[in-house]
């Protein structure tokens, strides 16, 4: 009756070797690991080279705040940061796009110091530099 089946259904399929599955399973930690190494790189790359730190605070009053930070990024380009100011709930009662262009005399890499002032929907409590990238990028 197993050769009726056999001939019917075909052979039963073979299992893999315990060689051949390990070999399987190195190949595919293989490919993780190079997916996470060009994840990494590629994001690191696309933020350009731009970094920033929040450096104070300010809330002149209810409707205002100034924030002031650092950005360190190639003198030549052109960064866009989002600042948010946010209030005891963490909720964005503030938020601006700062466009802070190339540096005028500098080669390389430079840090300025930003501060930039929003007005705000309710009391702030803090503020930070959510985000910068590089202008086109």
């Amino acid at each position: 009756m197993t050769d009726s089946l056999a001939a019917r259904y075909g052979a039963p399929r073979r299992r893999l070797t315990r060689r051949t599955a390990r070999l399987v399973i190195i190949a595919a930690l293989v490919v993780a690991v190079a997916i996470a190494g060009w994840l990494t790189y590629t994001s690191n790359a696309a933020g350009g080279g731009v970094d920033s730190k929040d450096i104070g605070f300010s809330t002149p009053d209810a409707w205002h705040a100034e924030i002031d930070f650092q950005i360190s990024k190639d003198a030549s380009a052109t960064a866009v940061c989002a600042v948010h100011a946010l209030a005891d709930d963490f909720a964005i009662v503030g938020y601006k796009e700062v466009e802070i262009g190339p540096t005028d005399g500098a080669k390389g890499m430079t840090t300025t110091l930003q501060r930039v002032p929003l007005r705000t929907e309710a009391a702030a409590v803090s503020g930070v530099v959510d985000s910068c990238w590089l202008k086109g990028a």
